[in-house]
């Protein structure tokens, strides 16, 4: 639902030695390459290196559901599990490439890579996916158990785990690998269902004004731009948003929704860095239905600022609200970031008792939210029948300072703006 912090990105090289690696980190192979003349003296068998690279070409190809140790970009080696495979343009029978998830992380850094990344010695046989919860399950201690149930609960309750099995399956490679957006290259996180015409596209350059996206550059440098065409624009900036946003549903009718673009501004003209969308017209009281800021632009404030800025809105409107559900992984982290530093302000400068009511009052942030944010620092417990906010002024100071600073600040003298059912 929203995506606002991106992961580490560099790209993986293509030797198992590095100059920088320590001499304590050796590869197998070269503690073997060390092992006295005396281990070889058996003129009649073959060198031992033959050997193990005979045993390496038996496990190929990877077979899809495969095990195995992949180099990263960090120059180290991650678990991953095979979720694709295919043949390498004027190779031998056993030249693929493989598409990897790392079971240590989220979907968005799964990616291709080429032989030479695996370790072949370590390769597992393909396991019975259910038994393989199980197992994983009784190893995982409590506080990572609590941990992933959250992320599946927060991220994940409109699906269940049909619904998720497929979706991951439908999903399971990324369609596009990179786009141009402006002065940016950016890698892309997920699969997006781009028209079948690009299918064989491993990149896409988007117009950063219009939102339209092309196969080659010559089209992106002589194409036209229409402003008229506000579906359109709303249509591509969903394409756009589906390459960084795991479990978003992509709105052809994009009529229901109002879309807030952040711009940055020089002297070529306006560039985006990030949006939000929200419904003209909710039953549910969402004031934002979307979120993301493109990752060459995180880590400065802007989704904070967005959020922010979604809930001056609703200020505006007299009511209070809440993000559609589910919530991404980053999404999630972002608000309760949000609502821990907002509300735990109020509570240090309040002097008196304050109920439930009175904050969502003051911050328009859902009576829900508030309490499922107290109870998550503990700053709230139920007494006789009501819940009473606990608030210790060092416990406060503590969580804001985990919290982390805010983002940009909203300038609400500056912010004009009509309810969409007030206008015209």
């Amino acid at each position: 639902m929203g995506s606002l912090d991106p992961p580490s990105n560099a790209q993986g090289g293509k030797t198992l030695i590095h100059d920088d690696v320590d001499d304590n980190q050796q590869s197998t192979a070269d503690v073997r390459s060390e092992l006295s003349p005396a281990a070889n003296e058996d003129v009649g068998s073959p060198p031992e290196n033959e050997g193990l690279k005979r045993r390496k070409i038996g496990v190929l190809p990877l077979e899809v559901g495969t095990r195995v140790m992949c180099r990263w970009r960090d120059s180290k080696y991650h678990p991953v599990k095979v979720i694709e495979r295919r043949k390498v343009s004027s190779g031998g029978p056993n030249d693929y490439e493989y598409y990897v998830h790392y079971t240590e992380f989220n979907r968005r850094l799964d990616e291709w890579v080429k032989l030479d990344q695996l370790d072949l010695d370590s390769v597992e046989a393909v396991v019975d996916e259910k038994v393989e919860d199980k197992v994983t399950s009784l190893k995982m201690t409590r506080h990572q158990k609590r941990k992933i149930d959250e992320i599946h609960v927060e991220g994940h309750e409109e699906l269940d785990a049909a619904s998720l099995r497929e979706h991951e399956e439908f999903t399971k490679v990324k369609n596009i690998a990179t786009i141009e957006l402006g002065r940016y290259e950016i890698e892309t996180w997920y699969f997006s269902p781009f028209p079948p015409e690009y299918n064989d596209c491993v990149k896409l350059y988007f117009c950063e004004f219009c939102l339209n996206f092309m196969k080659h550059k010559e089209q992106l440098q002589r194409h036209m731009i229409d402003g008229k065409k506000n579906k359109v624009y709303g249509q591509n900036l969903c394409y756009l948003a589906k390459l960084f946003l795991d479990h978003k549903t992509l709105y052809y009718d994009v009529d229901l929704f109002l879309f807030y673009v952040l711009c940055e501004c020089d002297d070529r003209g306006c560039h985006m860095v990030g949006y939000f969308s929200k419904e003209k017209h909710s039953e549910e009281s969402y004031n934002l239905a979307c979120i993301l800021t493109l990752p060459p632009y995180q880590r400065k404030g802007y989704g904070k600022f967005l959020i922010a800025f979604s809930y001056e809105l609703s200020k505006k409107e007299g009511k209070v609200g809440t993000p559609e559900r589910p919530l991404s992984d980053l999404g999630l982290l972002s608000y309760r970031g949000y609502w821990t530093r907002v509300l735990l302000d109020i509570l240090k400068k309040h002097k008196g008792n304050i109920s439930i009511k009175e904050l969502s009052d003051m911050t328009a942030i859902k009576a829900e939210d508030i309490l499922s944010t107290l109870q998550s620092l503990e700053l709230i417990q139920y007494r006789k029948g009501q819940h009473v906010i606990c608030a210790d002024p060092k416990v406060l100071d503590r969580h804001l300072k985990a919290a982390g600073r805010g983002g940009l600040d909203v300038d609400v003298s500056k912010l004009i703006w009509t309810p969409y059912k007030e206008q015209g």
